[in-house]
């Protein structure tokens, strides 16, 4: 804790010391936040805010479910959390886990589980501003280190970690309610009210709430980028200019920009590991749950090392197409 305390102090210090370049880092992730995070993300978290709240999730999930179930034999909610996880991308994965999983739509079992492959970098944003970046030609072998590998690796996770997870059966009844005190950690199950309300009524108020919860949780990640843009302040101050293979590492969006096409390879590993600022947002999500960002951060690791070795496999079977 002293080490954190004297971190802090010495950032407060570089940014009352060197307004002007704190002052570019932090308009950057504001920038990327309001240009990138905001329209990618936002309206995902809404949408899934209020199926998830009226419970439809069940009935979005029957999109992939039919594939999805005899591969991973899980449950609709988990294969629900497994598609926004996918096709909306970080923090969203670990946003539709946690509301699921407080709302009692799904096991804590099941939210470790899916914490493990399902809260990765979307495509949208992995297809349009990454590899364009990056200045990369082909794509499938890139989308197959992005999302397929998690993908196997959640395929593994189900038939060794985690095989005791109950396959296909839905639970009966109206489910309980997980709530967090907000001054005590201590978990207070209670049973969900009847809906006496129209549904229309219900969808107004859902949406409502909704958009309140996601407007914080964005304005909440906004402010994670800028931090962790700012933390590039230290190393230019110390050195005269920013460290690109730090940057990444920090804050992954700011980061890219800054190491641009020098450095590929580690680029692409960078983005699965996600950086500090994505496992801080992680957490933001989570925070409010039991769920472990201990066991989330384990998993990305062991997913980096994973995108390693794909990525030396390429390089030793088609050495004249790798990495372009």
């Amino acid at each position: 804790m002293k080490l954190l305390t004297v971190a802090f102090l010495i950032l407060l210090g570089c940014i009352l010391t060197h307004s002007q370049i704190s002052l570019i880092y932090a308009a950057m992730g504001l920038e990327l936040w309001f240009q990138k995070m905001i329209p990618s993300l936002l309206p995902f978290m809404i949408l899934s805010g209020i199926m998830v709240r009226m419970k439809l999730t069940d009935k979005a999930a029957m999109v992939i479910y039919p594939v999805v179930r005899p591969v991973f034999r899980v449950r609709k909610n988990v294969c629900y959390a497994m598609l926004m996880g996918f096709l909306c991308g970080f923090p969203m994965g670990a946003r539709v886990v946690d509301d699921l999983y407080i709302r009692d739509m799904i096991s804590r079992r099941e939210a470790e589980y899916l914490l493990a492959f399902c809260n990765n970098i979307g495509p949208v944003y992995f297809c349009s501003f990454v590899l364009p970046l990056l200045g990369r030609k082909l794509v499938l072998p890139y989308l197959f280190g992005m999302y397929g590998i998690p993908l196997l690796y959640g395929f593994i996770l189900r038939y060794t970690l985690f095989q005791d997870l109950p396959p296909f059966r839905e639970p009966e009844g109206s489910p309980a309610k997980r709530h967090f005190h907000p001054e005590f950690s201590e978990l207070i199950i209670c049973e969900a009210a009847p809906a006496k309300r129209s549904f229309a009524e219900q969808l107004l108020e859902e949406t409502d709430n909704s958009i309140h919860t996601s407007v914080q949780s964005i304005l909440s990640l906004g402010g994670y980028m800028i931090l962790f843009n700012l933390m590039n302040l230290i190393p230019h101050i110390l050195l005269g200019h920013p460290l690109p293979f730090l940057s990444p590492l920090l804050e992954i969006t700011g980061g890219l920009k800054l190491l641009g096409t020098s450095a590929p390879l580690y680029s692409l590993l960078a983005l699965i590991f996600g950086g500090f600022s994505c496992i801080a947002q992680t957490y933001n999500c989570i925070g409010n749950s039991d769920l472990s960002i201990g066991s989330h951060v384990r998993h990305k690791l062991f997913l980096t090392m994973l995108g390693g070795i794909y990525y030396l496999c390429w390089f030793l079977v088609f050495p004249a197409s790798f990495l372009r």
